[in-house]
């Protein structure tokens, strides 16, 4: 369902798949060849959300801001995982948010980065670019190279392609 919120409609770009069951609510902004995918949230009701072109939020992801302070921004050929909540926070591009981890306020998670599955990244913490972080709280493990960063591509690239045959299957 893509909904107003105290007069403040979602952008959805060309190319972008939003599947009837996610919830998208006022003020979120989606790129080009974005997706949305099965009851996901992206609540723009006490704070904006930007999600970059070619990005892909899964299933039961909750994407939502912090009021009056923290937006939820969210770089080009970003993959969100199922079941992750991502509050009050910037991805840069390239990142890779594993099944049910959860990003809070104020973090950043730098470009090329892999926030591994079931991870927490705290309030304020910054993650430098192409880092692997995993654990409760999330630690960063090792810095990613060349074949870490063709994994997150082709996840992005995965999710491209799904958009691609839903889209024709939908007939939009």
């Amino acid at each position: 369902m893509i909904r107003s919120y105290q007069g403040k409609l979602p952008v959805i770009a060309d190319g972008c798949y939003v599947d009837v069951s996610a919830q998208i609510i006022g003020d979120v902004e989606l790129g080009p060849q974005a997706s949305v995918w099965m009851n996901a949230v992206l609540r723009g009701d006490v704070n904006s959300i930007r999600i970059g072109a070619k990005s892909n939020v899964q299933d039961c992801a909750v994407l939502h801001g912090m009021r009056h302070l923290y937006p939820v921004i969210v770089g080009e050929m970003v993959t969100i995982g199922h079941n992750a909540t991502v509050h009050g926070c910037v991805l840069e591009d390239t990142v890779l948010v594993g099944i049910g981890a959860t990003i809070l306020n104020n973090a950043r998670i730098g470009e090329g980065s892999i926030i591994a599955a079931g991870a927490v990244i705290p309030e304020q913490t910054i993650i430098p670019p192409n880092s692997l972080v995993t654990g409760i709280p999330g630690k960063i493990r090792r810095t990613l190279g060349d074949a870490d960063r063709a994994l997150i591509l082709k996840y992005a690239q995965n999710y491209l392609d799904y958009t691609a045959i839903y889209l024709k299957e939908t007939g939009e």
